[in-house]
C-alpha cells in the first residue's frame, strides 16, 4: 500500500477568496489542473481570466474531495466530477430530508 500524504482541510465560508495561484498552493496543485477543473464545469470562478479568477472557500473544498477521489479511487477528472455532483446531490438531499422530519415531528 501507497503511503499518502493526509488532506486537510478547513471550512471556508462563501465570503472568504482565493486567488488561482492561492487555490495552486493550497491544494498542492499546478494551475493546469485548476483551469482543467473550470473547463470541466467542476468549479466556478469569479472573473474572466485565470489571473483574475477569484475562487471562494467552497470552491476549496470541492477540490479537495475531487483530490481525494483521483487519488484513493484513481477517477480520472469526469469521473471525479460526477462522484463530487452526486455526494453534492446527496448532502442537498440529507438536508431535506433532516428539515422534513423535524418538522413532520412532534
Amino acid at each position: 500500500m501507497t503511503d499518502h500524504k493526509p488532506i486537510t482541510v478547513e471550512v471556508l465560508d462563501e465570503n472568504f477568496e482565493l486567488s488561482l495561484d492561492d487555490l495552486c498552493q493550497a491544494c498542492a496543485v499546478c494551475a493546469e489542473l485548476i483551469i482543467a477543473m473550470v473547463e470541466e464545469g467542476m468549479i466556478e470562478p469569479c472573473g474572466a481570466s485565470p489571473s483574475d479568477w477569484r475562487f471562494t472557500g467552497p470552491t476549496l473544498r470541492r477540490v479537495e474531495i475531487t483530490l481525494r477521489l483521483q487519488r484513493d479511487l484513481h477517477l480520472n477528472l469526469p469521473g471525479a466530477a460526477l462522484a463530487v455532483d452526486l455526494l453534492d446531490e446527496i448532502e442537498y438531499l440529507r438536508e431535506r430530508l433532516r428539515i422534513l422530519d423535524k418538522d413532520l415531528l412532534p
